[in-house]
Protein backbone atom coordinates (compact mmCIF):
# COMPACT_ATOMS: atom_id res chain seq x y z
CA UNK A 1 0.00 0.00 0.00
CA UNK A 2 1.18 3.57 -0.74
CA UNK A 3 2.35 6.01 1.84
CA UNK A 4 -0.72 8.28 0.17
CA UNK A 5 -2.92 6.15 1.23
CA UNK A 6 -2.16 5.77 4.16
CA UNK A 7 -4.38 8.04 7.05
CA UNK A 8 -2.68 10.15 9.47
CA UNK A 9 -1.41 8.55 12.20
CA UNK A 10 -4.15 9.69 14.47
CA UNK A 11 -6.88 8.83 13.01
CA UNK A 12 -7.00 4.61 13.89
CA UNK A 13 -7.11 5.60 17.42
CA UNK A 14 -9.73 8.49 17.01
CA UNK A 15 -11.81 5.96 15.29
CA UNK A 16 -11.20 3.54 17.95
CA UNK A 17 -12.62 5.76 20.45
CA UNK A 18 -15.91 6.65 18.85
CA UNK A 19 -16.66 2.78 18.31
CA UNK A 20 -15.86 2.22 22.05
CA UNK A 21 -17.95 5.07 22.68
CA UNK A 22 -21.02 3.62 20.47
CA UNK A 23 -20.35 0.16 21.28
CA UNK A 24 -20.52 1.10 25.27
CA UNK A 25 -24.08 2.53 24.59
CA UNK A 26 -25.20 -0.93 23.78
CA UNK A 27 -26.46 -2.20 27.12
CA UNK A 28 -27.74 1.51 28.46
CA UNK A 29 -29.95 1.23 24.72
CA UNK A 30 -31.42 -2.26 25.72
CA UNK A 31 -32.11 -1.36 29.37
CA UNK A 32 -33.92 1.53 27.79
CA UNK A 33 -35.80 -0.60 25.38
CA UNK A 34 -36.73 -3.06 27.94
CA UNK A 35 -38.31 -0.33 29.88
CA UNK A 36 -40.35 0.87 27.30
CA UNK A 37 -41.92 -3.02 27.41
CA UNK A 38 -39.54 -4.51 24.89
CA UNK A 39 -38.58 -8.31 25.35
CA UNK A 40 -35.35 -9.18 25.01
CA UNK A 41 -35.23 -11.35 22.03
CA UNK A 42 -37.28 -8.42 20.44
CA UNK A 43 -34.48 -5.80 20.90
CA UNK A 44 -31.60 -8.37 19.76
CA UNK A 45 -34.02 -8.96 16.53
CA UNK A 46 -33.97 -5.73 15.65
CA UNK A 47 -30.88 -4.79 16.55
CA UNK A 48 -29.32 -7.06 14.22
CA UNK A 49 -32.37 -6.76 11.75
CA UNK A 50 -32.07 -3.00 11.47
CA UNK A 51 -28.67 -3.06 10.59
CA UNK A 52 -28.88 -5.93 8.26
CA UNK A 53 -31.02 -4.19 6.27
CA UNK A 54 -29.02 -0.58 6.63
CA UNK A 55 -25.98 -2.65 5.47
CA UNK A 56 -27.96 -3.94 2.33
CA UNK A 57 -27.82 -1.34 -0.66
CA UNK A 58 -23.94 -1.03 0.84
CA UNK A 59 -23.53 -5.08 0.57
CA UNK A 60 -25.11 -5.34 -2.85
CA UNK A 61 -22.99 -2.19 -4.47
CA UNK A 62 -19.89 -2.58 -3.27
CA UNK A 63 -19.84 -6.76 -2.96
CA UNK A 64 -22.49 -8.18 -5.31
CA UNK A 65 -19.99 -10.12 -7.42
CA UNK A 66 -18.64 -11.16 -4.52
CA UNK A 67 -21.47 -12.70 -2.92
CA UNK A 68 -22.77 -14.23 -5.98
CA UNK A 69 -19.27 -16.58 -5.83
CA UNK A 70 -20.09 -17.79 -2.75
CA UNK A 71 -19.19 -21.22 -1.95
CA UNK A 72 -21.53 -23.65 -0.18
CA UNK A 73 -18.50 -23.71 2.35
CA UNK A 74 -18.80 -20.12 2.91
CA UNK A 75 -23.02 -20.01 3.10
CA UNK A 76 -22.82 -22.86 5.50
CA UNK A 77 -20.30 -20.88 7.75
CA UNK A 78 -22.24 -17.82 7.53
CA UNK A 79 -24.80 -19.44 8.86
CA UNK A 80 -23.12 -20.98 11.87
CA UNK A 81 -21.60 -17.37 12.50
CA UNK A 82 -24.82 -15.75 12.34
CA UNK A 83 -26.66 -18.34 14.83
CA UNK A 84 -24.03 -18.04 17.25
CA UNK A 85 -23.81 -14.19 16.73
CA UNK A 86 -27.71 -14.81 17.43
CA UNK A 87 -27.56 -16.71 20.41
CA UNK A 88 -24.66 -14.09 21.84
CA UNK A 89 -27.37 -11.23 21.67
CA UNK A 90 -30.00 -13.10 22.86
CA UNK A 91 -28.67 -14.06 25.86
CA UNK A 92 -26.94 -11.32 26.62
CA UNK A 93 -29.41 -8.52 25.76
CA UNK A 94 -31.57 -11.12 28.36
CA UNK A 95 -28.90 -10.90 30.82
CA UNK A 96 -30.03 -7.33 31.71
CA UNK A 97 -32.87 -8.21 32.61
CA UNK A 98 -31.71 -9.74 35.94
CA UNK A 99 -27.95 -8.41 36.71
CA UNK A 100 -26.35 -4.87 36.93
CA UNK A 101 -24.73 -3.50 33.74
CA UNK A 102 -21.46 -3.57 34.87
CA UNK A 103 -21.76 -7.51 35.56
CA UNK A 104 -22.96 -7.96 32.65
CA UNK A 105 -20.86 -6.19 30.20
CA UNK A 106 -17.53 -7.13 32.06
CA UNK A 107 -18.54 -11.02 31.93
CA UNK A 108 -19.46 -10.67 27.92
CA UNK A 109 -16.68 -8.80 26.78
CA UNK A 110 -14.80 -12.06 28.42
CA UNK A 111 -14.40 -13.54 25.10
CA UNK A 112 -10.65 -13.35 24.59
CA UNK A 113 -10.54 -16.18 27.61
CA UNK A 114 -12.86 -18.33 25.90
CA UNK A 115 -11.00 -18.18 22.53
CA UNK A 116 -7.56 -19.24 24.14
CA UNK A 117 -9.05 -22.08 25.84
CA UNK A 118 -10.44 -23.11 22.67
CA UNK A 119 -7.26 -22.59 20.62
CA UNK A 120 -5.55 -24.68 22.97
CA UNK A 121 -8.45 -27.80 23.29
CA UNK A 122 -9.57 -27.79 19.46
CA UNK A 123 -6.23 -26.33 17.60
CA UNK A 124 -3.78 -27.72 20.54
CA UNK A 125 -2.21 -24.04 20.26
CA UNK A 126 -0.05 -23.85 23.58
CA UNK A 127 -1.58 -20.97 26.05
CA UNK A 128 1.23 -18.56 26.63
CA UNK A 129 2.05 -17.39 30.39
CA UNK A 130 0.91 -14.56 30.21
CA UNK A 131 -2.80 -15.89 28.78
CA UNK A 132 -2.57 -18.42 31.29
CA UNK A 133 -2.32 -15.81 34.06
CA UNK A 134 -4.51 -13.42 32.22
CA UNK A 135 -7.26 -16.75 32.33
CA UNK A 136 -6.71 -17.19 36.27
CA UNK A 137 -7.27 -14.07 37.26
CA UNK A 138 -10.62 -13.40 34.69
CA UNK A 139 -11.60 -16.51 36.81
CA UNK A 140 -10.72 -14.61 40.26
CA UNK A 141 -12.45 -11.74 38.79
CA UNK A 142 -15.90 -13.94 37.94
CA UNK A 143 -16.02 -15.55 40.64
CA UNK A 144 -15.66 -12.30 42.98
CA UNK A 145 -18.80 -10.90 40.61
CA UNK A 146 -20.74 -13.68 41.05
CA UNK A 147 -20.15 -13.86 44.86
CA UNK A 148 -20.57 -10.22 45.22
CA UNK A 149 -23.81 -10.52 43.38
CA UNK A 150 -25.37 -13.49 45.55
CA UNK A 151 -24.75 -10.89 48.31
CA UNK A 152 -26.07 -8.14 46.76
CA UNK A 153 -30.15 -7.82 46.58
CA UNK A 154 -29.72 -4.70 44.73
CA UNK A 155 -27.75 -6.03 42.01
CA UNK A 156 -30.80 -7.26 39.98
CA UNK A 157 -33.86 -9.63 40.12
CA UNK A 158 -31.62 -12.52 39.62
CA UNK A 159 -28.19 -11.46 39.46
CA UNK A 160 -26.85 -15.30 39.36
CA UNK A 161 -28.81 -16.29 36.37
CA UNK A 162 -27.79 -12.78 35.07
CA UNK A 163 -24.31 -13.28 34.94
CA UNK A 164 -24.86 -16.71 33.68
CA UNK A 165 -26.47 -15.71 30.66
CA UNK A 166 -24.08 -12.86 29.98
CA UNK A 167 -21.03 -15.32 30.26
CA UNK A 168 -23.39 -17.87 27.76
CA UNK A 169 -23.00 -15.11 25.46
CA UNK A 170 -19.55 -14.50 25.86
CA UNK A 171 -18.96 -18.31 25.25
CA UNK A 172 -21.56 -17.55 21.69
CA UNK A 173 -19.79 -14.59 20.20
CA UNK A 174 -16.08 -16.73 20.96
CA UNK A 175 -17.84 -19.59 18.96
CA UNK A 176 -18.99 -16.12 16.48
CA UNK A 177 -15.55 -15.13 16.32
CA UNK A 178 -14.12 -18.27 15.78
CA UNK A 179 -15.74 -18.99 12.82
CA UNK A 180 -15.85 -15.46 11.28
CA UNK A 181 -12.42 -15.47 11.24
CA UNK A 182 -12.65 -18.13 8.52
CA UNK A 183 -15.45 -16.59 6.39
CA UNK A 184 -13.99 -13.01 6.66
CA UNK A 185 -10.30 -13.97 5.40
CA UNK A 186 -12.07 -15.02 2.00
CA UNK A 187 -14.68 -12.25 1.87
CA UNK A 188 -14.66 -8.11 1.76
CA UNK A 189 -15.83 -6.02 4.82
CA UNK A 190 -19.20 -4.94 3.63
CA UNK A 191 -20.11 -9.17 2.37
CA UNK A 192 -18.46 -10.28 5.93
CA UNK A 193 -21.24 -7.83 8.03
CA UNK A 194 -24.28 -8.20 5.52
CA UNK A 195 -23.90 -12.15 5.61
CA UNK A 196 -23.08 -12.35 9.62
CA UNK A 197 -26.07 -9.64 10.36
CA UNK A 198 -28.88 -11.22 8.31
CA UNK A 199 -27.77 -15.06 9.28
CA UNK A 200 -28.09 -14.03 12.95
CA UNK A 201 -31.17 -11.57 11.98
CA UNK A 202 -32.71 -14.52 10.27
CA UNK A 203 -32.28 -16.59 13.36
CA UNK A 204 -33.90 -14.29 15.65
CA UNK A 205 -37.01 -13.95 13.52
CA UNK A 206 -37.60 -17.17 13.20
CA UNK A 207 -36.87 -18.02 17.07
CA UNK A 208 -39.45 -14.56 17.51
CA UNK A 209 -42.33 -15.70 15.57
CA UNK A 210 -41.94 -19.56 17.00
CA UNK A 211 -41.77 -18.42 20.50
CA UNK A 212 -45.05 -15.48 19.79
CA UNK A 213 -42.81 -12.73 20.91
CA UNK A 214 -44.50 -9.50 20.19
CA UNK A 215 -41.86 -7.51 17.02
CA UNK A 216 -44.15 -4.62 15.91
CA UNK A 217 -46.50 -3.11 18.29
CA UNK A 218 -43.84 -0.89 19.87
CA UNK A 219 -43.92 2.41 21.21
CA UNK A 220 -41.89 5.21 19.35
CA UNK A 221 -39.86 5.89 22.00
CA UNK A 222 -38.76 1.69 21.50
CA UNK A 223 -38.59 2.10 17.48
CA UNK A 224 -36.10 5.29 17.77
CA UNK A 225 -33.74 3.32 21.05
CA UNK A 226 -33.67 0.09 18.68
CA UNK A 227 -32.80 2.21 15.58
CA UNK A 228 -30.38 4.01 17.76
CA UNK A 229 -29.09 0.58 18.64
CA UNK A 230 -28.59 -0.71 14.89
CA UNK A 231 -27.14 2.48 14.08
CA UNK A 232 -24.70 2.88 16.88
CA UNK A 233 -23.25 0.19 19.17
CA UNK A 234 -23.98 -2.30 16.11
CA UNK A 235 -22.82 -0.68 12.83
CA UNK A 236 -21.35 2.55 13.96
CA UNK A 237 -19.19 0.19 16.83
CA UNK A 238 -17.94 -2.57 15.49
CA UNK A 239 -16.99 -1.14 11.76
CA UNK A 240 -14.72 0.96 13.51
CA UNK A 241 -13.25 -2.06 15.36
CA UNK A 242 -12.99 -3.63 11.72
CA UNK A 243 -11.74 -0.89 9.83
CA UNK A 244 -9.46 -0.12 13.06
CA UNK A 245 -7.76 -3.94 12.42
CA UNK A 246 -6.14 -2.75 8.81
CA UNK A 247 -3.64 -0.40 10.54
CA UNK A 248 -3.49 -1.25 14.45
CA UNK A 249 -2.80 -4.80 15.66
CA UNK A 250 -5.65 -6.73 16.96
CA UNK A 251 -4.14 -7.23 20.49
CA UNK A 252 -4.41 -3.74 20.39
CA UNK A 253 -7.91 -3.67 19.51
CA UNK A 254 -9.06 -6.13 22.01
CA UNK A 255 -7.53 -3.97 24.40
CA UNK A 256 -9.38 -0.82 23.47
CA UNK A 257 -12.44 -3.21 24.05
CA UNK A 258 -12.47 -3.29 27.43
CA UNK A 259 -13.46 -0.10 27.70
CA UNK A 260 -16.80 -1.15 26.94
CA UNK A 261 -17.99 -2.64 30.49
CA UNK A 262 -15.88 0.55 32.13
CA UNK A 263 -18.40 3.00 30.03
CA UNK A 264 -21.11 1.35 30.26
CA UNK A 265 -20.73 1.12 34.09
CA UNK A 266 -20.41 4.65 34.33
CA UNK A 267 -22.98 5.48 31.92
CA UNK A 268 -25.58 2.82 33.91
CA UNK A 269 -24.55 4.76 37.20
CA UNK A 270 -25.32 8.43 35.75
CA UNK A 271 -28.56 7.29 34.13
CA UNK A 272 -29.65 4.48 36.48
CA UNK A 273 -27.70 5.08 39.70
CA UNK A 274 -26.10 1.76 39.68
CA UNK A 275 -23.04 1.56 41.54
CA UNK A 276 -20.16 -1.08 42.70
CA UNK A 277 -20.56 -3.02 45.48
CA UNK A 278 -16.85 -3.44 47.03
CA UNK A 279 -16.53 -7.21 46.13
CA UNK A 280 -18.19 -6.34 42.54
CA UNK A 281 -15.38 -3.69 42.10
CA UNK A 282 -12.83 -6.08 43.27
CA UNK A 283 -13.82 -8.64 40.91
CA UNK A 284 -14.66 -5.96 37.84
CA UNK A 285 -11.03 -4.76 37.86
CA UNK A 286 -9.50 -8.66 38.24
CA UNK A 287 -12.02 -9.31 35.13
CA UNK A 288 -10.56 -6.63 33.28
CA UNK A 289 -6.70 -7.39 33.82
CA UNK A 290 -7.35 -10.64 33.37
CA UNK A 291 -8.72 -9.98 29.94
CA UNK A 292 -5.63 -7.41 29.19
CA UNK A 293 -3.38 -10.06 29.79
CA UNK A 294 -4.91 -13.11 27.84
CA UNK A 295 -5.63 -10.29 25.03
CA UNK A 296 -1.51 -9.44 25.36
CA UNK A 297 -0.73 -12.87 25.44
CA UNK A 298 -2.80 -14.39 22.31
CA UNK A 299 -1.09 -16.04 19.72
CA UNK A 300 -1.09 -13.51 16.30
Amino acid sequence: MSQTTQPARWLPFVVLGIGLTAISFGAIFARLAQAEGVSSLTVATWRLGLAALIITPVALMQSRRELARLTRRQIGMALAAGFFLALHFATWISSLEYTSVASSTALVTTNPLWIGLASFLIFRETPTRMMIGGIALSFAGSLFIFWSDSQNAGAGSDPMFGNLLALVGSWCFSAYLLIGRRLRAGLGLPAYIWLAYGAAALFLFAASGAGGVELFALSGTAWLVLLAMALGPQLLGHTAYNWSLRYVSATFVAVVTLGEPVGSALMAFIIFGEGFAPLQFVGFSLLLVGIYLAAKGEKG
